[in-house]
């Protein structure tokens, strides 16, 4: 408690009266006034297009991130702020996030999306392409994380959600490259999330299954062409089938972008959120799937080779 000689008489106001000045009042303020503010990477279609509308359309400030800004000029023109990141540039990174903090005010919630399918035997994936994977979708989330936590445990709140997948749970042939990172990643947000829990931060992955996004022609790309060992061309061919029945270009089994978007918002908003969201049908039996003893899976690999 303080007493007559802990509180000097001031110009603004008698003595005994605390004084706020007009710095302190704002940012009182601010934090019932401003808008919550949440960051996304790989916003330039699909799922992070969808999830950047979503998020504005719930009346948060949203930061928009590409590659390329020309790709995202609609989400500018809806409302977003629009910003060039490579997540495998650790200063853009860094620009981006203090961009972020300064003109929103906060980091409320991040969203980790950006990434890519290395697809591929895992003889046919050279060292190079295996390191580039991880790259993005590994070391990039672990970039942002590591350069928006300070603000958040400052801030004694937020959220991080990391945009995984199916095969974050459970891999088949020709996906080791793209379903380790994404396995690496789940791995990670296990470990951060019973980290950060003490400083009111919260942590979830999001897996999809099959999603009708372009994503699927990126896949298509980063498969090998040249360098295809003649061994695997069953296993190539029924990557071919399991795309027409997974759903990736409209499938039966596939989820719409929006359908991501929904799950991720949902996650950034509920009190408790959980701290693993399946998305569509595929991804709910694939939570299942990875309980099945090794040699059911590999039986089941090996009826699919037959039927192709």
């Amino acid at each position: 408690m303080a007493t007559a000689e802990d509180v000097e008489e001031t110009d603004d106001g008698p003595a005994g009266t605390v004084v706020e000045d007009d710095h302190e009042a704002d940012q009182r303020d601010d934090r019932y006034t401003r808008k919550k503010c949440v960051l996304i990477t790989g916003c330039s279609s699909g799922i992070g297009r969808a999830t950047a509308t979503a998020f504005l359309e719930n009346d948060w400030q949203v930061f928009a991130t590409a590659r390329n800004t020309d790709h995202i000029e609609a989400l500018e023109e809806a409302g977003c702020t629009t910003l060039e990141l490579d997540v495998t540039n650790p200063e853009q990174v860094a620009r981006v996030v203090e961009r972020t903090v300064e003109r929103g005010g906060s980091i409320d919630c991040l969203v980790n999306n950006a990434g890519y399918a290395q697809m591929g035997p895992m003889e046919d994936v050279s060292t190079v392409d295996l390191h580039r994977q991880f790259d993005v979708n590994v070391y990039g989330p672990h970039r942002l994380v590591r350069a928006a936590l300070p603000h958040m445990r400052a801030q004694g709140a937020g959220r991080i959600i990391n945009v995984s997948s199916v095969v974050g749970r459970i891999s088949f042939p020709g996906s080791g490259a793209y379903a380790g990172s994404k396995h690496a990643l789940e791995a990670m947000s296990d470990s951060l999330r019973a980290e950060v829990d003490e400083f009111g931060i919260d942590v979830t992955v999001i897996e999809p299954g099959p999603v009708e996004t372009n994503f699927t022609e990126r896949v298509d790309e980063e498969l090998p062409e040249e360098k295809r060992t003649p061994a695997y061309e069953t296993l190539y061919e029924l990557y071919d089938e399991m795309q027409l029945i997974g759903g990736g270009s409209g499938g039966p089994f596939a989820s719409s972008s929006e359908d991501v978007a929904d799950a991720i918002l949902e996650a950034s908003t509920v009190s408790e959120p959980p701290a693993r969201y399946p998305v569509g049908v595929l991804a709910q039996y694939g939570v299942y799937a990875r309980f099945l003893p090794d040699t059911l899976r590999d039986a089941g690999y090996r009826l699919l080779r037959k039927l192709v």
